[in-house]
Parts: structure tokens; sequence; C-alpha cells
């Protein structure tokens, strides 16, 4: 399950870990103008984790998602 919220200066995507196995703690996505931030809490710190990625690499793992083991680069788009 996921949610969207728009916020004034962000897009945010909540993924929650449903099922009846062991669940990871739900995973945030902040989509701001010039980045994307993902945050996680971790129980065993009692803390969250924030990893901040630029809009290229945002869309490099996208495109990764879609493509065999290997080494890329992305063409410059015009």
């Amino acid at each position: 399950m996921f949610t969207i919220e728009h916020e004034f200066d962000s897009t945010c995507v909540t993924l929650v870990d449903e099922g009846d196995v062991h669940l990871q703690e739900d995973v945030i996505i902040n989509s701001f103008e010039e980045c994307i931030t993902v945050e996680q809490y971790d129980p065993r710190e009692d803390r969250m984790h924030k990893v901040t990625l630029s809009l290229t690499q945002m869309r490099d793992l996208i495109a990764a998602t879609q493509l065999p083991e290997g080494v890329y680069r992305r063409a410059d788009e015009d």
C-alpha cells in the first residue's frame, strides 16, 4: 500500500510494507524541486535515516529498474 500527499513545497509518497511475514518500517519519499529524500525509521537505533538524491540520480534509479545487469551512462537530454 502507498499514499501520495501534495504539500506546499513537495510531494510526499509513503510506502507501507503489508503482509504476514517480517515487515519493514514505512518508507517516506519527499520530492522537492531540487532533490528527492528517502527516509525510514530504524527501531534498533530509534532514529530516522535519510538519503538525499539529486534529480539526476533519481532518473538513473528509475532507468536502472528497467535494465539488465551492467554499467550505463544516460545520454544527455537536449
